[in-house]
């Protein structure tokens, strides 16, 4: 599973980068996305039975509607989170954020940072240097 890192200042346009990125990976592999969420907590919704099911302590909550499933997860590490993803076969994981763990990564803006391949690319830039993101094997 190659590892994509996305970085940058807050509103400097990592979002929309990967909300571009993703089709074009997906004509590669399976793709997914991990958001560090930073300073705030993620709210899941009250009064619902997926969210009661987690506040009692279920480890893992699941909720399944006729198009997707939304997991609530008790493990809150980056390499928890990768583990999974590998688990289910994902090709590619972007990873907007974390700063702190140095995989080589993007650059959305004017940051200035370890482990830059690309700064400010267009998607087929990614692609044509995916070889230069990181392998990630459990």
């Amino acid at each position: 599973m190659k590892i994509i890192q996305v970085v940058g200042r807050s509103n400097s346009g990592k979002t929309t980068f990967i909300k571009q990125l993703v089709p074009h990976l997906k004509t590669l592999g399976r793709v997914a996305v991990i958001k560090h969420l930073g300073d705030h907590e993620f709210e899941l919704e009250k009064g619902k039975d997926t969210t009661g099911f987690f506040e009692a302590g279920a480890e893992i909550s699941v909720g399944i509607d006729a198009h997707k499933s939304v997991v609530a997860i008790r493990n809150n590490t980056l390499d928890n989170s990768l583990n999974l993803l590998f688990d289910q076969g994902i090709d590619f994981a972007v990873i907007e954020g974390f700063k702190q763990i140095a995989f080589p990564r993007i650059v959305i803006g004017n940051l200035e940072t370890e482990n830059c391949i690309l700064t400010n690319p267009c998607p087929e830039d990614v692609l044509a240097s995916i070889g230069a993101f990181e392998d990630f094997c459990p």
